[in-house]
């Protein structure tokens, strides 16, 4: 029997456009002087313009004079001074759990690349469903069905306090398949910008606990969302302290604005050195298969940072610049609100945390603001706080108040 295969690509279908990327494709072919984009989750300075920390500048001098730095390819498991600090910064550095060497480090493609040796590790070694926030960060959803595992949803907003669904999130880790993989974002909530409180994480490590899940925390803005590193990891150092098991992803996109140079980790928190030790070695097997090695630029300037104590404390500095910046925006933006009288409750804008704010504009709403003031948000209402700035603050405080009133 001749076997044929149908060599044609004719019948490949388009692909949609990612909603993020393409938001920001609208964004630069509208000539509007005075548009405004809320939808891209970068820092943006009081200018609008990109920000490049001065500290990075000084680490990249540093590699630029430095006789041994060359172009050879990083070790499979990555820039080992890089993933040695990124755990002590997520976990601290008088970890137990890094001490009795029960923690394995793995150098990523960024913090979305941390998601996904994360997802085909978890369907090839610990199948189960996985939860999510609803809403959660888009790609979350593509990550986990791409590599095979069954998703579903938590209840995390709450459109009536414009809050967190607390009660709710309880009753579904409590209802959840025992062992289930809970994802949980530790600190500046993709997109809402609601965190739990401390008393609150306690109350879903207990849960967690009584259930056997596996907690998987996805931390994209540690030291970006309250300008304090110890304080948006507490959440996870309290689980380790609870002697969970659990994977943490970390990017350093945000945190010190390497968005491009994609530098992120996937640390393992185990029972035993062993058991870390094994599950970085299957890191290092996917990620052959899939692009051999990180890259190792971003990894360097991360490593110089965390490494040099000058530098590392001129960084905690520049890291309170940004996040008291966007602390700022949150309390102008509800500060001209407030001014207009604009219909509703608008708390929610200054407690918030993070980059990203959940404004609980409709769909109708949004469009509006696009197509008649030329402010660009995601469909769900979200917005980046950083995209605000003190000339273009009222102007969109205003544009909210005008769709509130008059769009349905």
């Amino acid at each position: 029997m001749t076997v044929t295969y149908d060599n044609s690509l004719q019948n490949v279908p388009l692909a949609p456009p990612d909603a993020i990327l393409n938001l920001s494709a609208l964004y630069k072919a509208d000539t509007d002087p005075h548009k405004i984009n809320l939808g891209v989750g970068a820092y943006r300075d009081n200018d609008g313009k990109p920000w490049i920390l001065p500290v990075v500048k000084k680490a990249e001098e540093l590699i630029l004079h430095d006789p041994n730095v060359d172009h050879e390819y990083l070790p499979t498991a990555g820039l080992q001074s890089f993933t040695d600090a990124s755990a002590k910064l997520i976990f601290g550095a008088d970890s137990p759990a890094i001490k009795e060497k029960r923690v394995g480090t793995f150098q990523t493609i960024s913090g979305t690349g941390a998601c996904r040796i994360a997802a085909d590790f978890l369907a090839r070694h610990r199948k189960a469903p996985i939860y999510i926030s609803n809403p959660s960060w888009a790609n979350h959803q593509a990550i986990f069905t791409d590599a095979g595992l069954e998703i579903k949803y938590y209840q995390y907003w709450d459109p009536q306090t414009r809050g967190l669904a607390f009660a709710s999130l309880i009753e579904t880790f409590k209802s959840a398949p025992e062992g289930s993989i809970i994802l949980l974002h530790p600190c500046a909530h993709n997109p809402t910008g609601v965190d739990p409180t401390f008393e609150q994480w306690k109350i879903i490590a207990d849960v967690l606990k009584s259930k056997n899940h596996f907690p998987f925390f996805d931390c994209a803005y540690q030291g970006f969302a309250s300008g304090d590193l110890d304080r948006d990891a507490q959440a996870v150092r309290y689980f380790v302290e609870q002697g969970f098991e659990m994977l943490v992803t970390q990017s350093f996109a945000k945190n010190m604005g390497l968005y491009g140079e994609r530098c992120g980790a996937l640390n393992v928190v185990a029972k035993t050195e062993e058991s870390a030790k094994k599950a970085v070695s299957q890191w290092c097997k996917i990620s052959r298969a899939a692009y051999s090695t990180a890259p190792s630029y971003g990894a360097r300037i991360a490593s110089t940072v965390l490494n040099n104590p000058e530098l590392y404390q001129q960084w905690t500095e520049e890291l309170k610049t940004m996040s008291y910046r966007i602390i700022n925006m949150r309390d102008e933006l509800f500060k001209h609100l407030q001014e207009l009288g604009t219909p509703g409750t608008w708390n929610h804008v200054v407690d918030q945390i993070g980059m990203f704010s959940y404004t609980g504009l409709n769909l109708n709403q949004v469009n509006t603001l696009k197509e008649k003031f030329h402010v660009y948000l995601t469909d769900n209402g979200r917005i980046s706080m950083a995209g605000l700035n003190t000339g273009n603050v009222r102007k969109f405080a205003e544009a909210v108040d005008w769709v509130v009133r008059n769009v349905q």
